[in-house]
């Protein structure tokens, strides 16, 4: 990082795999620091690099109990929330009260009708009132919107994949009348968290397909889409990474050609969208850790049934790298600064995992050049660790 940061925000649910990639991003970003690192009862009260040691000598302040009052004390304009879909729900009320901007990662505040949540998310929601005033956080159909909203609800890692794809569409009229399109999606084990569960231990993991017909992602994709799907996530065997194949049938008229242009005319200019080449197919490797989506299609022309595949990192652009480009819209600056396009977060040819670019090996990220460890780029005091401001050791 060079120059000096001119926001901060603080991040709740920091020990988290999505709380973890929203700190390497901050780290390496070039206007916003952190505030604050904000925990549970699990991790609050520790170092946090004691549960989270790739952070070692990075990141070694105490993390602090969630206390909404502490977090607008911390000098924070935005807090980003990677909690439990309740707690984020009554966290996000209380901190928009506050005064912050929010930028929410779960579930909490991405469907429109308050009863879904009792039957997909197990919890009544008690704040609807804000559901009308949330903003749906994908940053290529809603961008404007973001930009003026104080509560941004993060789209999810799925829905990302096949919403880019359908909503524009749905919207052209290219389904066709009757038909609901088909998507199967598969995601690394990463995609369930960090919380220990018997069928994603590594002896017990393989491909399986879960929440089939009641995951919560079906709203979701409906109500962005613009058309109920037929959706069935699966699980992989691996760490991170997702890919949706979808299948829709295309209304007459429509065939490859016109729905490559299509979506090249949406998505052609968007920093994060990858359009590939006919006969070229995404990959989760090609995407992992990385803030990209990568799109392909294939028509069958005889039929009109298209296939379209979407790879992206569930931990980036399905969560902590979207997450990022809304904050960045909130704040008012460049929607891809921090997330380094072409680049793994974090990564610059040369330099070690972890050096933002710009820095030579053995400063630490978040650090000017010149700055001695332990001195915050902005704000801080010689207490405060490399890339955060106001935290209290």
């Amino acid at each position: 990082m060079t120059g000096e940061t001119t926001h901060a925000a603080a991040i709740v649910g920091a020990s988290g795999y999505t709380g973890q990639e929203l700190v390497r991003l901050l780290l390496g970003h070039p206007a916003v620091a952190i505030a604050g690192l904000f925990g549970s009862e699990a991790s609050a009260g520790a170092p946090y690099s004691a549960r989270c040691p790739a952070f070692r000598g990075l990141v070694d302040e105490v993390v602090q109990p969630i206390d909404v009052g502490a977090i607008a004390a911390s000098g924070a304009s935005a807090v980003l929330l990677a909690t439990p879909h309740a707690v984020s729900m009554r966290l996000g009320a209380e901190a928009v009260r506050a005064g912050l901007a929010v930028i929410d990662l779960s579930g909490a505040y991405r469907l429109r009708d308050a009863e879904l949540y009792a039957s997909h998310y197990g919890f009544e929601h008690t704040e609807r009132a804000l559901l009308g005033d949330a903003v749906y956080g994908l940053p290529e159909l809603f961008r404007e919107q973001i930009r003026a909203a104080r509560l941004v609800a993060v789209a999810g890692c799925y829905p990302t994949s096949a919403v880019l794809v359908l909503r524009p569409l749905v919207e052209a009229g290219a389904v066709a009348a009757g038909t609901r399109p088909i998507v199967d999606s598969v995601s690394g084990a990463s995609g369930a968290g960090r919380n220990a569960v018997e069928a994603n231990l590594l002896t017990e993991l393989s491909l399986r397909p879960y929440g089939v017909l009641t995951h919560r992602h079906a709203p979701e994709i409906a109500a962005y889409a613009g058309a109920a799907c037929f959706f069935t996530p699966h699980v992989g065997p691996y760490e991170r990474g997702i890919v949706s194949t979808i299948h829709v049938e295309l209304a007459e008229g429509w065939g490859d050609a016109d729905v490559r242009a299509l979506l090249e005319t949406r998505y052609g200019a968007e920093p994060f969208v990858r359009l590939l080449e006919p006969g070229c197919w995404p990959s989760v490797r090609g995407v992992e850790r990385t803030n990209f989506v990568d799109v392909a299609l294939a028509v069958d022309e005889e039929s009109g049934h298209l296939v379209a595949c979407a790879a992206l990192d569930n931990l980036l652009k399905g969560a902590s790298g979207q997450a990022v480009q809304c904050l960045n819209l909130v704040l008012g600056l460049d929607e891809a600064s921090g997330l380094a396009p072409g680049l793994a977060p974090g990564l610059a040819p040369g330099l070690a995992p972890g050096l933002a670019p710009g820095l030579a090996p053995g400063l630490a990220p978040g650090l000017a050049p010149g700055l001695a460890p332990g001195l915050a780029a902005v704000g801080g005091s010689g207490a405060t660790a490399p890339g955060l401001s106001g935290v209290s050791p």
